[in-house]
């Protein structure tokens, strides 16, 4: 199951390809909604340390914190100060690493012996290893300075490189590589000589890009041109560079510290060095990582970085971020949508009593043809952070022996049974003899898992003899207590379940497709999704198909959990918004917060770069939440969907 779920994340989450061969985490390319920029100000030890600054166009810069440092370089060094900061996104996604040189330039140039490694799983909170060179390993009496740490994932060895520049006594400054243990804690092994160039002369401040296939190592030379250049290579470790002649910097003054990143959803990245005599940085564009352009007039800070790295964050980092920080005006509002990383679609949304949490379950997106197999669960304290909580049914696993794949639209209920909760999860899933959806359950004891299947579908035929078994809903009445599941494509049934709540009672299904309309406004196609409130049974559903940009919700209400529904007078409650590139945002959940009059809607909407038909719009999509809200008499208001 690991194997398939792994080659599945390979093959469906664009790569993010700048300073890392793949990207084989959570977070698609699409997430990213801004920039972190970290960075130290000067050589006075009260300017060595490590800042913040944010970017949600990758040009315009305003630093965190007033400026002040984010991290306390007295507690995570051995001199007091930090420069240097580089940091990386490690590949599960939710971890970082941030490498720094433990030096106070006023002790001079030649003094430091150090570097430093952090670890965090926030971007606020890190721990840290102090590495000296000269206590950690033998041989190395002779050591003047060790400058400029990064840190990239080297596939070939599964393991986190660090590489940095050391000078010996009079001998040239040479990059260094050491892979760090699993835990970023130490490195292993002696450090080996990574990359020197075919002069023999000083190289610093080494900053590797993967592209295309190749990393591209850009480089300062030390004490000879003073300039950045290009070495490549396919091999991190097979001491096989090719060196462009050419400076890749484009002013003439001294530089220092390249930094390079690509653009979120761009085919550009940029090169950004430091101009230290200036006082400012310079920032260059470029296709190719060979050829580059200045672009100093898009560019605007209101500080004065020196040596640093940016790399692309979701708005959920951002808003975490600035919550601790302070939010500088100039970057207008975080977004709130999607709530989820990467392709999901069909959320079912649950409070859990028993947890005190909230839990989302979606189809997984991202495959031609609807082909997703599997579910996972993320979990939220306040509809605002959501944990990815893992894969908790598989159906091309021996966990659900019936079927073979096509795990689409879910949902839940939570039951009291016998004193203990249990978890009822319902699910679509194509037979093993393709005999058309149909619908299952399984059954845990936790939110998250793992659950057991049944073993059999319970709804194998269309009560309307016609369209799919999908979409399923469960619904406990609060009024009688009684549990009711409904589906429906192209028709709508609903019946009530036995007390066992994994079969349905046959005598009571009824096709009860809400009348009237067209598929341009409300005629009922798929996705029921059923809620009571003040005496009333509310009966949504999506409208057109799940491909279109014109997918959108439509409702009407009841006085019985089994129907007639009365199409609401004003039924559609949320469509697309071309202004905002918001499109096709249905087949939705809704949930009430605890205790209150509160209530959110749930739904996925095709992604913005993926409404082209042609791109398959129907199998890229996001999980988004809005508020929703009720006029005095008991209508749904029309629900604004948000960025």
């Amino acid at each position: 199951m690991k194997n398939r779920i792994l080659l599945f994340l390979l093959g469906s989450l664009l790569p993010w390809m700048a300073g890392a061969q793949t990207d084989t985490n959570r977070i698609a390319e699409k997430d990213y909604a801004a920039y972190l920029f970290t960075y130290f100000t000067g050589n006075h030890i009260s300017q060595e340390a490590v800042c913040y600054a944010v970017s949600t166009d990758g040009y315009s810069y305003w630093t965190l914190n007033d400026g002040k440092p984010v991290i306390d370089s007295n507690v995570i060094s051995s001199t007091g100060g930090v420069r240097d900061p580089h940091i990386l996104r490690c590949e599960d996604g939710e971890t970082f690493y941030m490498v720094v040189t433990d030096m106070v330039s006023d002790n001079g140039w030649d003094s430091n012996r150090a570097l430093v490694l952090l670890k965090s799983t926030d971007l606020v909170n890190w721990s840290h290893s102090i590495i000296n060179m000269q206590k950690r390993y033998t041989g190395q009496e002779r050591l003047k300075r060790v400058w400029a740490p990064q840190t990239i994932f080297d596939p070939e060895a599964g393991k986190y490189m660090v590489y940095w520049s050391m000078k010996h006594a009079d001998g040239a400054d040479i990059i260094y590589y050491a892979y760090a243990n699993k835990e970023f804690t130490d490195l292993e092994g002696e450090p080996k000589p990574l990359f020197l160039p075919e002069n023999k002369k000083s190289c610093i401040d080494g900053d590797i890009v993967y592209k295309d296939g190749v990393y591209h190592l850009f480089y300062k030379t030390e004490g000879h041109g003073n300039g950045i250049k290009v070495a490549t290579t396919h091999s991190l470790t097979a001491g096989q560079w090719t060196e462009a002649p050419d400076y890749k910097q484009q002013t003439t003054s001294p530089v220092e510290g390249a930094g390079t990143f690509k653009l979120i959803n761009q085919d550009k990245y940029i090169l950004m060095y430091d101009m230290y005599t200036s006082g400012k940085y310079q920032f260059t564009e470029t296709t190719d990582l060979q050829n580059f352009k200045v672009i100093d007039h898009e560019v605007k800070m209101n500080f004065h970085p020196r040596h640093g790295t940016i790399i692309p964050i979701t708005a959920a980092e951002l808003r975490r971020i600035t919550d601790k920080w302070g939010k500088p005006a100039e970057i207008g509002t975080i977004p709130n949508n999607p709530v989820l990383p990467g392709f999901h679609a069909d959320p079912e949304i649950l409070y859990s009593r028993q947890t005190e949490k909230y839990y989302i379950y979606s189809t997984t997106d991202g495959q031609p043809g609807w082909g997703g197999w599997y579910f996972t669960a993320f979990s939220s304290p306040d509809l605002k952070e959501w944990r990815y909580e893992g894969v908790m049914l598989d159906l091309k696993s021996e966990q659900v022996p019936w079927a073979d794949g096509n795990a689409w639209a879910p949902c839940i209920e939570e039951k009291l049974v016998d004193g203990k909760y249990k978890y009822f999860f319902y699910y679509s899933g194509n037979p093993k003899d393709n005999s058309g959806k149909q619908i299952g359950v399984a059954v845990a004891d936790s939110p998250t898992g793992p659950f057991t299947d049944l073993g059999h579908p319970i709804v194998t035929q269309s009560p309307a003899g016609h369209g799919q078994q999908i979409d399923v809903d469960v619904f406990t009445d609060p009024v009688s207590g009684k549990p009711y599941l409904y589906w429906g494509n192209g028709y709508m049934a609903g019946a009530e379940l036995n007390d066992d709540m994994t079969s349905v009672k046959e005598k009571t299904i009824k096709v009860m497709t809400p009348k009237g309309g067209t598929l341009q406004d409300y005629a009922f196609r798929e996705a029921p999704y059923v809620f009571y409130r003040n005496g009333l049974y509310y009966f949504l559903w999506s409208v057109d198909d799940t491909g279109s940009p014109n997918y959108h919700v439509a409702y009407g209400t009841s006085k019985s959990p089994l129907g007639t529904i009365k199409v609401a007078k004003d039924p559609v409650i949320l469509i697309q918004d071309p202004a905002k590139e918001i499109y096709g945002p249905a087949h939705n959940a809704v949930i009430q917060i605890p205790g209150t009059d509160e209530w959110y809607i749930v739904y996925h909407r095709i992604n913005k770069n993926f409404i082209d038909r042609d791109k398959a719009p129907g199998v890229h999509r996001e999980v988004c939440i809005d508020r929703m809200e009720f006029n005095a008499d008991g209508t749904i208001k029309k629900v604004v969907p948000t960025l």
